[in-house]
């Protein structure tokens, strides 16, 4: 074969696309609901930013004094309230939907190991318009089945149900479904059911739900969805991405206050570039927690200019959201403490355990999760503690410190969103 590229031309990629059409702007079909897609590439200004310990830890001795010895990472009290709902330690299940990937035994051992562990969890969009409420029967992965096994083993003061809604849920009007069925009256009494309102995801911002259906299903829903052919029989299903402005999100959350007054409010905001706008309105409008996707999180499966093109890396995320005006919570690529303190420090109250926690519960089913939360909370403590300080809400942003490279590379951005990078500079140069 003749080549005809230049050095450095992906003259493979190109050749694909010739063969196999639009096929080849999508990740491979024969992995498609198995396999979590998130960004891959490794620009990640969380990464650069490192933790600084201080030499002078007055916390530390008055910590000694109520004691009456030196304290111990043991010491450190990690439960946090996440979005209304009490937890452990600053850590939650974020949303997975209804891919065989996390709707499944995987996604079913996960639940019952983060009810057992009593960490919030979010149930995520599309479980009930694709696989039902499951009240009587169900399809397998329904919606109350998988509210069943998180509650099977929850202990009585801890963890929760969240219930994101997207537009496909809304058209189904799953809240109302939720909020008025039977078993979920328990954790209504006990305040444990919040509702989350999706407005986009890290895996693809910008961009509704897509998912492969055969012809049959294609032609059922074909009225609904856009559907256009991708491969062979398979048909490609675009959802909506649902329309937002400043007003309607404020709208749409005093919709959940009005209608739904016993539930905690969240919302779930992709990385765009003004996510700090968005992130204040709905703290403003009365949101109890708002999650931002960094583009490292989400499970979506899009063509991967999307995956790995679209959206910005969750550093940036926190860097122009600043100082938070509520209960800020934060995922993607989030699996060990050295990344989670660093997030709460730059203003997360809690992290999201999104392809860590199923891959932990496909290793080992039963405690896997609870090995790897277990193994977390190990790092939470021996970090803060390092610190010197002794509760996960006591880090801030004087404990950690960005290159000067690469704050000058984030300030770039409008707006003055580099501004939270400068305070942290500015602070530790005023120390020296």
């Amino acid at each position: 074969m003749t080549s005809l590229s230049a050095p450095g031309f992906p003259e493979e990629q190109v050749r694909r696309r010739a063969t196999e059409g639009r096929r080849a702007a999508f990740p491979a079909l024969e992995t498609y609901g198995h396999t979590l897609f998130g960004m891959r590439t490794a620009a990640d200004p969380l990464d650069d930013v490192r933790l600084v310990p201080p030499v002078f830890t007055p916390e530390r001795l008055a910590k000694l004094i109520e004691l009456g010895r030196e304290p111990q990472p043991e010491d450190v009290e990690l439960t946090t309230v996440v979005g209304g709902l009490r937890s452990p330690l600053p850590a939650f299940l974020p949303a997975f939907g209804s891919t065989r990937a996390a709707g499944t035994d995987v996604g079913h051992a996960a639940g019952r190991q983060a009810g057992r562990l009593g960490i919030p969890m979010v149930i995520g969009e599309n479980v009930f318009p694709v696989n039902g409420l499951g009240r009587i029967g169900g399809t397998h992965g329904s919606l109350l089945e998988r509210v069943r096994h998180y509650t099977e083993h929850l202990p009585d003061d801890t963890g929760g149900i969240v219930v994101q809604q997207g537009t496909e849920d809304a058209d189904a009007e799953v809240w109302n479904a939720v909020y008025t069925d039977p078993t979920m009256q328990p954790l209504l009494a006990s305040g444990r059911l919040a509702f989350e309102l999706k407005v986009g995801q890290g895996a693809k911002p910008g961009v509704g739900g897509m998912t492969l259906l055969d012809e049959d299903t294609a032609r059922r829903v074909g009225e609904q969805y856009r559907v256009d052919r991708l491969d062979g029989d398979r048909v490609l299903r675009c959802g909506s991405a649902g329309t937002f402005t400043e007003e309607i999100l404020r709208r749409q959350i005093l919709l959940i206050r009005n209608n739904y007054p016993r539930c905690h409010v969240w919302v779930k905001l992709p990385p765009g570039r003004d996510v700090a706008l968005a992130a204040g309105t709905a703290w403003q409008a009365g949101a109890e927690a708002v999650t931002v996707d960094g583009g490292e999180g989400g499970t979506g499966w899009a063509p991967t200019a999307l995956l790995d093109e679209v959206g910005l890396p969750l550093g940036e995320c926190l860097t122009r959201v600043g100082r938070p005006q509520g209960c800020l919570l934060v995922t993607g690529r989030m699996w060990e403490g050295a990344r989670a303190v660093k997030s709460l420090a730059l203003g997360a109250r809690a992290v999201g355990l999104g392809r860590a926690a199923l891959l932990a519960a496909d290793e080992d089913p039963r405690d896997g999760l609870v090995r790897l939360v277990g193994c977390l909370a190990f790092e939470l403590r021996l970090l803060i503690s390092a610190l010197g300080k002794y509760s996960a809400a006591a880090v801030s942003a004087e404990d950690v410190w960005v290159p000067r490279g690469t704050a000058a590379a984030l300030d770039t951005s409008s707006n003055g969103h580099g501004a939270a990078v400068d305070s942290i500079l500015s602070s530790t140069t005023s120390r020296r």
